[in-house]
């Protein structure tokens, strides 16, 4: 078949691989455009523009794909492959492929439509979640489901560790829906059960509630980590305090919220529950470091409370 594939970030790049290492041609990549990166804002391709090229593939860059309507409307291609893309598929496009659009889209659809299914599942304590390979239609991750899988959240891991993990899970499912639909065997099924949603996080969502029970607090430190990065505020000061890792302190006596105690060195802070161990931060206007090298360098005697 002739395909098309959109994406745009890292995790879109594992299905790229995978379906330029397949049978099918793919006749262009389409991807955001290059943007400013790192202190020195260079000017850098998409990671999906940057596999696209290494594998020798023309690159189409859109931030609307109705900018390149046109221009893509004169391909003769079967079927389109989107995934993370960052942008809408609409009509005339949406019905441009011979067999549509599928969607790699990364949870057990219905639950987690939206932007950031991976990181709303952490935060929300989901134990598993997963990939699901869908029809696109014009409702929100709406359309029928052909192929998924299923994965356990873990206690600890990270939205970047859990998304590169289904990311490379995927773009194998992805692949097989790709061969199945070529041979005329996959079989769509409706979506089912309770419907959730997963808007696109803001800096205020990574913003820590000490106030929570240490789990939840714990869930959103995870579920904002690498990106948009979860926060707290030093009072009195208001400088903030980026929290890279930390863990649930079990064994340690309960601390009021938002207060924080040192235990043999260790940065506890309190939470509606037991106290949360910071293991990595980053102070504002500092390089990321061990929590414990930077509580060496308070006062004791004049532990600051966060917010």
């Amino acid at each position: 078949m002739r395909l098309v594939v959109a994406g745009s970030p890292a995790a879109a790049v594992p299905t790229l691989d995978a379906l330029a290492a397949g049978p099918h041609e793919i006749v262009r990549v389409i991807t955001r455009p290059a943007s400013p990166l790192g202190r020195k804002r260079v000017i850098t391709p998409t990671p999906v523009a940057q596999a696209a090229e290494r594998h020798g593939i023309p690159v189409v860059e859109a931030a609307r794909l109705a900018d390149v309507q046109a221009e893509l409307l004169e391909l003769e291609v079967d079927l389109g492959v989107i995934v993370a893309y960052g942008g809408l598929v609409r009509a005339p496009l949406l019905q441009w492929p011979r067999l549509g659009w599928i969607n790699l889209h990364f949870s057990l659809l219905p639950a987690w439509r939206g932007a950031a299914p991976v990181q709303r599942a952490i935060m929300a304590g989901e134990e598993r979640t997963g990939a699901t390979v869908f029809q696109l239609t014009e409702g929100l991750d709406e359309g029928d489901w052909y192929a998924r899988l299923e994965e356990p959240i873990g206690a600890h891991r990270t939205a970047g560790a859990l998304l590169e993990s289904l990311s490379n899970s995927g773009a194998a499912l992805t692949a097989r829906v790709v061969d199945e639909l070529a041979a005329g065997t996959a079989v769509a099924r409706p979506q089912e059960g309770e419907v959730t949603l997963a808007p696109k996080l803001v800096r205020e969502d990574a913003r820590i509630h000490w106030d929570s029970p240490v789990d939840a607090v714990h869930a959103r430190v995870r579920g904002v980590t690498p990106e948009p990065g979860a926060f707290t505020t030093i009072i009195g000061s208001d400088a903030v305090l980026k929290v890279l890792e930390a863990a649930p302190a079990r064994e340690a006596a309960p601390l009021a919220p938002g207060r924080l105690a040192l235990l043999d060195g260790r940065p506890l802070v309190g939470t509606a529950s037991q106290p949360l161990e910071l293991l990595r931060v980053q102070p504002a206007g500092k390089p990321a470091m061990p929590a414990v090298d930077w509580a060496r360098g308070l006062d004791a005697a004049a532990l600051p409370e966060l917010a």
